[in-house]
């Protein structure tokens, strides 16, 4: 027979040519363009495309059914024999895999699953990129250099299985990351965005912003560790609330490893963590942050399994009001637990908040800190999620309703679930890239918070 190297077609072909009991075939078409500056000025920019092939092999036996997975780059129609090959040899030399479950069916197909992949391209740049440019402008007659990098990102996944799913999804991810310095290299300031597109991104907006806070800087002063009244912004934020998703794995939780054990047996679903009437959740419609509907995985772990391929997905509340109300779970998580069936979304959004800006809360506070963002985060103690890491680009002292001063950075020793339960006040959910993550996780929208004790543990000698 003849065959193209049009994606859905390559799915079609590697699943023709499984001899497994079951088959997952992903085929991802990946394209990017991106920009780079620095001292005001464009360094590179580029546009790249490719494609990645996962086929997952599923193999029944006595003791149960065995899984392999096998991913490869740059596959045409003549690699799909040797890697459908290789993906059933692994699930042959494999135990049985723990997460097995029947492979899921009856989800409709997506309309457009024969059509040629999205793609990205310079263009999408196209009124971005003069913006920049006299960012640039008025930045050098600012006396302040700009760097920095716009990357936009466009990934069309097929989906098709054995069990009959042909699942298709776009998903583009766009990231802006704006670094402001005086030229002598002492002040350092920090922006970043997320974006589906680049055109509710404006450059000369966070330009200005970054110029308010190199001004900020000017005035330095030396402040020791302790524990400080500190305004967290929504990046902030977005990585502390990111870093606790994914460590809410609901199998770890019953067996009493993570922070969400209950003393004594069983998970803390119930319990309050929160004062504050805030909700954490996440929706694959959700506005400006759409994800995949479906579950789309290229292999198993804690909070996901390559079983549930294709598994529609649902607005999930993971905290409602304060309260701790779903755990992750992949379907087989669920049987273990009890729990209700609750696989991870691609976004995470954080509301409940007051509806006050990060300027107002400013206003409204006598003497604190003010973060721009943390980096370097790492998990110091499972049981209490808690973890350490650094501030950086400009911590700022605020008096009497004003920022003052920028002092010097600090590490950090804090547990997010914790700092939930302290926080006594939550501003206006707004998108928020979360700057530590995202590589990994960029759509997320998250209110500042209010932490009447944040602990700065020591202090930190970086920019």
């Amino acid at each position: 027979m003849t065959v193209t190297n049009k994606p859905h077609e390559i799915v079609e072909r590697a699943l023709e040519l499984s001899t497994a009991d079951g088959c997952v075939v992903i085929a991802d078409e990946h394209s990017t363009a991106n920009l780079r500056w620095a001292g005001n000025a464009l360094t590179t920019n580029g546009v790249t495309r490719g494609r990645t092939l996962t086929v997952i092999a599923t193999v029944d036996g006595a003791e149960g059914t065995a899984s392999g997975v096998v991913s490869r780059s740059a596959v045409t129609a003549d690699d799909l024999e040797p890697l459908v090959r290789a993906a059933e040899a692994a699930a042959r030399g494999a135990g049985p895999a723990e997460d097995a479950q029947p492979l899921v069916t009856g989800v409709p197909a997506s309309p457009a699953f024969t059509d040629g992949p999205a793609e990205t391209s310079s263009a999408v740049f196209a009124d971005f990129a003069p913006a920049l440019g006299e960012s640039f402008a008025r930045a050098r007659a600012g006396g302040r250099e700009l760097y920095g990098f716009a990357n936009h990102e466009l990934v069309t996944s097929y989906l098709g299985t054995s069990t009959g799913l042909r699942l298709r999804h776009d998903q583009p991810t766009g990231t802006l990351e704006l670094n402001a310095k005086s030229p002598d290299r002492t002040r350092s300031a920090w922006a970043g965005r997320s974006t589906r597109d680049f055109k509710d991104v404006d450059p000369a907006e966070l330009d200005a912003e970054l110029a308010v806070r190199l001004g900020w800087a000017e005035r330095r002063v030396e402040l020791p560790a302790g524990r400080y009244e500190t305004l967290l912004p929504p990046s902030a934020v977005a990585d502390l609330m990111v870093y606790q998703m994914w460590s809410s794995t609901a199998r770890d939780a019953a067996e009493g490893r993570t922070v969400f054990s209950r003393p004594g047996g069983g998970t803390r679903i119930g319990e309050k963590l929160a004062e504050l009437p805030l909700t954490l959740r996440s929706d694959p419609n959700e506005p400006g942050l759409e994800s995949a509907p479906f579950v789309l995985t290229h292999s198993s772990g804690d909070d996901a399994s390559v079983f549930d391929n294709g598994l529609p997905l649902a607005p999930t509340e993971w905290i409602g009001r304060g309260e701790l109300t779903r755990l992750l779970t992949t379907r087989h998580s669920a049987a273990l637990t009890g729990l209700p069936v609750a696989p991870g979304i691609g976004n995470l959004i954080m509301d409940g908040g007051d509806d006050r800006s990060l300027r107002e809360m400013i206003a409204d506070t006598e003497r604190g800190l003010l973060l721009t963002c943390l980096w370097y985060i790492r998990e110091v103690d499972p049981s209490t999620l808690l973890l350490t890491g650094l501030t950086r680009d400009g911590v700022y002292l605020v008096e009497g309703g004003e920022v003052v001063g920028e002092v010097n950075n600090f590490r950090f020793n804090e547990s997010p679930v914790d700092l939930l339960s302290r926080a006594s006040e939550a501003g206006r959910t707004e998108k928020a890239l979360p700057r530590e993550w995202s590589d990994w996780f960029t759509r997320a929208a998250m209110p500042a918070l209010r932490v009447p004790d944040f602990n700065m543990s020591s202090v930190s000698q970086g920019v």
